[in-house]
């Protein structure tokens, strides 16, 4: 057997945003944002191919949207490259998503806490080894929670799991383990098939239970991401070589068809106004 990447946005929602995906989904957040546990019991999927996008950001995508039964919004992004203002764009979602709750006219009242979950594969904060970091407002100097403590960014950070298969114990452990390794493996291994979620994610994954046409979106989404990855790779090893130079202003225009601004300029320390200049 074969299994599709889950960390590409196609799989990702595949796996986790279709109509099949409620009990895979909700086992999925217990283990990541509850820490492995049964604190949701329900909750409903938002369909990720009509409301994905938060507009008012370039290229800003959300791969899968739900509201648990206890009324919070949860977002949820896998996010493989590590881009300009990453941290930034994932606090913006975050508060779109909460501000957009409202009707005209509608008491702040009505409003529902949202918790932004993103699995990142690369990672973004080098002063802890925790793979999963929970940020929420708290006062500055005596630590205590803000009243209305309706905004949570829960981050986890696939590299910094090291856990062999054998090493598996928690649920939380077994998720991780999935979306890290999935793409590698041939079977499924008995330690993940005893989790029924994790069983039916496979399952969904597998490749021979996709359409001509989802192999070839899938196949298209990842010569994609490699084609980023390999360019970014490329900018950084030549731009470091030869400095801010002719040569970075060249992998500049090279780029500016595959990547945006802010990658482009982070990856050939040309500035955000020598690459805009560049585009006209």
């Amino acid at each position: 057997m074969r299994f599709i990447n889950p960390k590409t946005d196609f799989a990702f929602k595949k796996i986790f945003g279709s109509s099949e995906s409620k009990d895979i989904l909700i086992s999925f957040l217990n283990a990541l944002v509850y820490n492995s546990e049964s604190v949701i019991q329900d909750l409903e999927i938002f369909d990720p191919y009509l409301s994905a996008k938060i507009t008012g950001l370039k290229d800003t995508y959300l791969d899968v949207k739900a509201q648990l039964n206890t009324g919070e919004i949860v977002i949820i992004e896998m996010q493989v490259l590590n881009v300009e203002a990453f941290t930034k764009r994932v606090l913006y979602n975050a508060a779109k998503t909460y501000s957009l709750q409202l009707d005209a006219g509608q008491g702040y009242r009505f409003l529902k806490p949202v918790i932004a979950l993103t699995i990142t594969d690369f990672i973004e904060f080098k002063n802890t080894d925790e793979f999963i970091s929970r940020f929420v407002f708290k006062e500055k100097i005596h630590n205590f929670n803000y009243s209305e403590n309706d905004l949570e960014l829960v981050f986890v950070e696939l590299p910094k799991f090291q856990k062999s298969l054998e090493q598996l114990e928690t649920l939380t452990d077994k998720w991780i383990y999935f979306m890290q390794s999935a793409r590698l493996l041939e079977s499924v291994p008995e330690t993940l098939e005893s989790v029924p979620q994790i069983q039916r994610a496979f399952q969904i994954a597998n490749q021979t239970n996709l359409t001509r046409e989802e192999l070839d979106e899938v196949e298209k989404r990842e010569l994609f991401l490699q084609d980023q990855i390999n360019a970014i790779t490329l900018a950084k090893q030549e731009g470091q070589a030869e400095g801010r130079t002719e040569k970075a202003v060249e992998i500049a225009r090279q780029l500016l068809n595959i990547l945006d601004d802010e990658t482009i300029s982070r990856t050939t320390g040309l500035s955000l106004e020598e690459i805009q200049r560049l585009r006209s």
